[in-house]
């Protein structure tokens, strides 16, 4: 292999995934925001990028970090639900489907209805929430298909985002921070946030605070924090149960208390 370059394969997955994360990672890096791997070749089983080489994460780095994410957010996107130019049928969030939208829809019943349902009814079958559980869920989509101003403030104007910006798919290099691994749509800028938390992030409220005085953030930001987390909660619990279905409904409650 090339000095450079770094080639991926995913088992598990459909072979259009990496097709769609390339697709993917083209139109991050086309918002001219934060930096993105470069995608170097897309093969029926692999896809090729550049080899990211590390470093330490900064203070400067994270601050740039949230600047640059609020300028890729403030890119837009269609409609909320909408994929990168050329996706058709749905992006995939690991080995899961990803549900994208081909009409316009508020955001809240757009969440609701491709964000938090499936993912619920699966982790429901999975045994990962029982029926009490599952009906805490359903209340926050029950406001959320309501535009409850509470929940959905924020995501009047779809951005563009990563979709699963959890930190592991943050690198960190000479030049700063470096995104991998997106299932990037149209939605809440908030969600790409609220994913960060999620896991831990070096130097997270330095990334916060640049992102809100860049875009501006809509007051009551971090109380919703929960709200957001909603989804890969689940998603976590259909691929891995045990203690992600509980966090998904302590999420849910925090949300309804809102």
């Amino acid at each position: 292999m090339p000095t450079g370059e770094f080639v991926k394969r995913q088992p598990g997955a459909p072979g259009s995934a990496l097709a769609v994360e390339a697709a993917g990672l083209r139109w991050l890096a086309a918002a001219g925001g934060v930096q993105v791997c470069d995608v170097l070749d897309v093969r029926p089983d692999a896809l090729v990028l550049e080899r990211i080489e590390p470093a330490p994460p900064t203070a400067a780095a994270a601050e740039r970090f949230g600047r640059d994410l609020a300028r890729t957010h403030a890119a837009g996107a269609p409609h909320h639900g909408a994929g990168p130019p050329g996706v058709e049928g749905d992006a995939w969030i690991a080995t899961l489907p990803l549900p994208l939208s081909d009409a316009p829809q508020a955001w809240g019943p757009w969440f609701a209805a491709q964000r938090l349902a499936p993912f619920l009814c699966a982790a429901r079958d999975a045994g990962a929430l029982d029926a009490a559980g599952a009906r805490t869920v359903e209340r926050v989509c029950e406001r959320l298909a309501a535009q409850d101003q509470a929940l959905v403030a924020g995501g009047e104007v779809p951005a563009r985002l990563h979709g699963d910006l959890w930190s592991g798919n943050v690198l960190w290099s000479a030049e700063g921070a470096v995104l991998v691994d997106p299932a990037a749509h149209g939605g809440h800028p908030e969600t790409d946030l609220a994913m960060l938390a999620l896991f831990g992030l070096p130097h997270l409220d330095v990334v916060l605070a640049a992102h809100a005085e860049a875009s501006g953030a809509a007051p009551g930001r971090a109380a919703r924090i929960p709200l957001h987390q909603l989804h890969p909660l689940l998603v976590h619990a259909v691929l891995f149960g045990g203690s992600y279905g509980a966090r998904a409904v302590d999420a849910a409650r925090r949300s309804l208390a809102l």
